[in-house]
């Protein structure tokens, strides 16, 4: 009698198991015509350029404070990267100020530091010929779409 309950709920699971894949298989030919919120698009990955730590000397006039500031860029693609990489200098340059006008308090608040984001991208994007005023990007260059994505940041320091 042990058995033939075990062969049942077997037989059982074995159908459901089926059925989920028979749904997981519908849903993945929806998602090549359509992406879903949730789902990564692996056929176009961003690109990751991690940014050497930044250290700067914050804009606190009651004490002497700093930053210490780790950050990486998502990146459109790998082309993006070689671009970056050449106007580098000029990036580092417009995010270093953008560090040193913040104080203590404003970078402490989680509202600071996703406004540092957004600063930090329409600042790196300034040297490749794009502007950023107000959440709108304004088309400089001749390229359609901004090549940095968004700023993650990976250290964040203050001392």
């Amino acid at each position: 009698g042990g058995g033939g309950a075990a062969f049942f709920m077997m037989k059982k699971r074995a159908a459901a198991a089926a059925e989920a894949a028979e749904e997981d298989g519908a849903e993945a030919k929806d998602d090549k015509h359509e992406a879903k919120p949730g789902k990564v698009d692996v056929k176009n990955a961003p690109t990751f350029v991690p940014l050497d730590p930044f250290t700067v000397n914050l804009a606190d006039r009651e004490a002497e404070r700093y930053a210490q500031v780790g950050m990486t860029l998502e990146l459109a693609d790998a082309k993006a990267g070689d671009l970056l990489k050449a106007y580098m200098p000029a990036i580092r340059n417009n995010i270093l100020l953008v560090l040193a006008g913040k104080t203590a308090a404003q970078l402490m608040e989680h509202e600071g530091k996703v406004q540092l984001a957004g600063e930090v991208r329409a600042a790196a994007l300034k040297p490749l010929g794009y502007e950023i005023k107000q959440g709108q990007t304004k088309k400089v260059s001749s390229e359609d779409t901004p090549p940095i994505r968004a700023v993650h940041f990976s250290n964040f320091i203050i001392q």
